[in-house]
């Protein structure tokens, strides 16, 4: 009785300095993570697609992670600002803004399941639509996604006006913004627009459950690769606490859940991988004063 008393309290005391250890090493760690996603499909879609990875982090944390979507891309980067937010799935265009906005710090990009580090913007209209090029849609309905988008606004953009020298508001009968990858590929399937711009990353997301990319789609467009998305957390975050959540990221690992991201897994990345997009973006400025 006494060994068996004497092992308790040692292991009591063992998990006591664990714990002290953890807790000194944790200093200024909030008590849960809050992690924003844009809204690249529907609010459930996207929290099912990203769970398991957000249950990875909070057992490498220690800490809860709850899981926040905004109703378009500007609410995450205003919610990062506003420190509603401490870590973020953005897009490459909407990083940027974050970075110059809300302090976000890339941390780490997805890396795509054929081993690239980064996805490609295309331009799709439905197979059967007779459309077979973007100066053929003159006349006919387009969709961006959101304002803050890569592929679904900024690296389109850039292409019309600079490279096929068409204004989008001349060129179309009607130019809408539809909120995310997914309206756009289903507004496009059902005939609501005729010509629309996502990328290949969420074509093949929903591809066999919303809809057949082969059968349904015809792709007129397809952009030179942009960097992989990054996960971003804030810049203000104990320097502990981002070397933990990037080292969570790097060491993703769950096929189940990588199969749901259409992903291979994560890799490192920094503010400067998203120079090309800034590039673009003034790019797209320089084209707008011209006009």
């Amino acid at each position: 009785m006494k060994r068996f008393v004497k092992s308790l309290l040692l292991l009591a005391l063992g998990l006591s300095l664990h714990l002290g250890t953890a807790v000194a090493g944790n200093k200024g760690w909030p008590s849960q993570i809050n992690f924003g996603l844009i809204p690249t499909e529907s609010s459930s879609g996207i929290t099912d697609r990203y769970d398991s990875l957000a249950r990875h982090i909070e057992k490498k944390l220690g800490i809860p992670v709850k899981m926040q979507v905004a109703t378009d891309y500007a609410g995450v980067i205003t919610a990062m600002q506003f420190k509603h937010i401490d870590l973020a799935y953005f897009g490459p265009k909407s990083y940027v803004e974050a970075s110059q906005r809300a302090g976000a710090e890339a941390i780490a990009m997805e890396v795509m399941e054929d081993g690239s580090k980064g996805y490609h913007g295309i331009i799709i209209t439905r197979k059967d639509s007779g459309i077979q090029s973007v100066e053929g849609a003159k006349g006919k309905i387009w969709a961006f996604t959101d304002p803050n988008s890569t592929s679904g606004t900024l690296v389109p953009t850039v292409h019309f006006v600079k490279t096929l020298k068409i204004d989008p508001e001349k060129h179309f009968s009607r130019v809408i913004f539809s909120g995310s990858h997914e309206s756009s590929i289903l507004a496009v399937k059902s005939g609501k627009v005729d010509i629309a711009s996502t990328n290949d990353l969420d074509l093949e997301r929903g591809n066999g459950k919303q809809w057949n990319s082969d059968k349904d789609f015809r792709v007129l467009w397809t952009s030179p690769l942009i960097p992989g998305s990054p996960m971003a957390c804030r810049k203000d975050l104990p320097e502990s606490l981002k070397k933990a959540l990037k080292d969570a990221y790097l060491s993703y690992s769950d096929a189940e859940g990588l199969k749901k991201l259409k992903l291979k897994g994560f890799a490192p990345a920094s503010d400067s991988t998203y120079d090309p997009i800034r590039d673009q973006i003034e790019v797209k400025k320089q084209l707008e004063r011209k006009k």
